[in-house]
């Protein structure tokens, strides 16, 4: 492991001073051809045979595809298993003696042909469970579980992406031997068991966490490895969002669930003039694709009722930021963001969705007639990793939905949803520059390094973190383990979508009609767990060209 972390290093390093030197490696072949019909379509993009955008980044070269012919698959919800075998080993895992696992998963991480649209071929792609986004995880507070990702992807690979794996639970409150640290990751034929005690943060019932995803999170490669498909969705219910709309318990909000409570997860997509899956991992402004696909296909429909719908937005990259509103300009209401239940519904026609970030929305399809179709559509403009530009005159679309039936809805939107915690008051300060030097991603002034400590945390302590964009560019910002408040920015419209948990915080370019302001203060109260973290730009291709920081929680 030490060897292969290492070689990691200076080749990132190396490919650094090779784009300052003069851009040596924008000359590199194709490391593997696609032919028209292939069955294995999966190219590394070589810059100079992109056509570029300003300020980097791919821009419309796909093959034209004819929207909503495809219906929206829905991932399969992952079952139990009795045992793991071999037994895992729970003295690793912290708190596990308070949080015995009472469930067990075993998921089989592997590369299978995924069908993006009909009229494309069949792409190779990486999958949790051989599908993309991988099955959809269902817990509940109080049955703690373990996941068990076993890694059989190829031991070589070819095409972009790297078969060595750590996966993260976005979100979580995890010990960090369970956090899918980047420099954790291991090779095919091995597997890793993850230790996910559904503890609430200080035992405060304000504290639970609803919509979760898992991701890959491979130093230097979680970009490559995530746009081929290494992500899945993850909700988890308590009490209070208990996942059943005709709870009748005193607690229970009776949100829309079951069939009514569905993930919608973005991506974008670029392919080749043959069809083929392709990545720019020579560019790391970021990369942005011309192919918008939602669950894993280019721009589908899908059939609703007439009644009320949980719609849980992910946003899964790698560059992309989404202005989220419908075509037909209805309102909904506003119920979660990051995942976690804000105090009570805010009313929106529309939202600003960065990439890794979540938003739980209602809508009621019940005002409208049988036969009615409304476009998912998004008005950011973004044409390249630098992020928005603008608002697009004529949106771009991204699925469609179609009410074709009547359905009974016990459902309700309560006006209080969840109590939100008080912000303590922060002992310690930290300031966070995040800027690009000379083709490379830092965080005040540094690139990434696994074995360096750039904070040590001590457990107990509340810490107001001072963060900001420097140089023209926006950056979506994630911090692990425990989630944070956003002190108040901004106008009235987004202090009331950020009055909420959250664990991703956009910061905008600070250029004049920034996406976000450019800045931004949050304040953290570390607790429970142990061990390294990380703090990162989401924008997946900035992570991986070492816009990241480890900090440390100790005793």
């Amino acid at each position: 492991m030490p060897n292969e972390v290492s070689r990691s290093k200076l080749t990132r390093r190396h490919f650094l001073k090779l784009g300052a030197a003069g851009g040596l490696i924008a000359s590199a072949p194709y490391i593997l051809t696609s032919k028209k019909g292939a069955m294995l379509a999966d190219v590394l993009m070589p810059q100079a045979n992109a056509l570029m955008g300003p300020g980097g980044g791919t821009v419309g070269t796909s093959p034209p595809v004819t929207p909503f012919t495809v219906e929206m698959p829905l991932p399969p919800v992952k079952t139990t298993i009795p045992s793991l075998s071999p037994a895992p080993v729970t003295s690793q895992f912290q708190y596990y003696s308070q949080y015995p696992a009472q469930e067990l998963y075993d998921v089989n991480v592997k590369e299978f042909l995924h069908s993006f649209h009909p009229s494309l071929p069949l792409n190779k792609a990486w999958g949790y469970d051989g599908m993309v986004p991988g099955p959809l995880f269902k817990g509940t507070y109080g049955k703690p579980m373990i996941v068990r990702f076993r890694n059989n992807l190829p031991v070589t690979s070819t095409g972009f992406g790297d078969p060595k794996i750590i996966t993260h639970l976005h979100n979580a409150h995890s010990g960090s031997e369970s956090d899918g640290f980047a420099g954790d990751f291991y090779a095919s034929g091995t597997y890793k068991d993850h230790h996910y005690p559904h503890m609430l943060a200080g035992g405060d019932a304000r504290e639970a966490l609803g919509s979760m995803w898992y991701h890959d999170h491979r130093v230097d490669f979680t970009a490559a490895n995530t746009y081929k498909g290494l992500v899945g969705t993850f909700f988890l219910f308590d009490k209070v969002d208990s996942g059943d709309e005709t709870d009748t318990t005193a607690e229970a909000l009776r949100l829309p669930s079951g069939d009514y409570d569905v993930p919608l997860f973005l991506a974008d997509k670029q392919f080749d003039a043959n069809g083929a899956l392709i990545f720019n991992q020579n560019d790391t402004n970021g990369f942005v694709g011309d192919r918008f696909t939602v669950n894993g296909v280019i721009q589908p429909y899908f059939k609703v009722a007439r009644r009320k719908y949980r719609l849980r937005f992910y946003n899964g990259g790698p560059s992309r930021w989404y202005g989220i509103k419908f075509s037909n300009g209805m309102s909904f209401k506003l119920i979660a963001t990051d995942g976690n239940l804000l105090d009570s519904p805010t009313t929106l026609t529309r939202f600003v969705h960065s990439p890794s970030e979540r938003f739980d929305i209602v809508v009621d399809f019940s005002q409208f007639p049988i036969g009615t179709q409304i476009v998912l559509q998004n008005d950011v403009a973004q044409t390249s990793g630098r992020g928005p530009s603008g608002t697009l005159g004529t949106p771009i679309q991204l699925m469609r939905f179609d009410v074709d039936r009547n359905a009974a809805d016990p459902s309700q939107v309560p006006a209080t949803l969840r109590p939100l915690p008080p912000i303590p008051t922060a002992t310690v300060t930290r300031n966070w520059q995040f800027q690009n030097m000379g083709g490379a991603w830092t965080v005040n002034g540094r690139l990434f390094d696994l074995n360096r400590v750039d904070a040590v945390v001590k457990r107990g302590t509340v810490e107001r973190w001072n963060l900001s964009s420097m140089g023209m560019w926006s950056h979506p910002i994630h911090i692990h383990l425990e989630e944070f408040r956003i002190l108040a920015r901004g106008d009235a419209a987004r202090r009331a979508i950020e009055r909420g948990r959250k664990d991703v915080v956009q910061l905008g370019s600070g250029m004049m009609g920034s996406i976000a302001p450019s800045s931004a203060s949050v304040v953290i109260n570390f607790r429970d767990m142990l061990g390294k973290y990380m703090m990162h730009c989401h924008n997946t291709v900035h992570e991986d060209h070492a816009m990241m920081v480890r900090f440390d929680v100790v005793p």
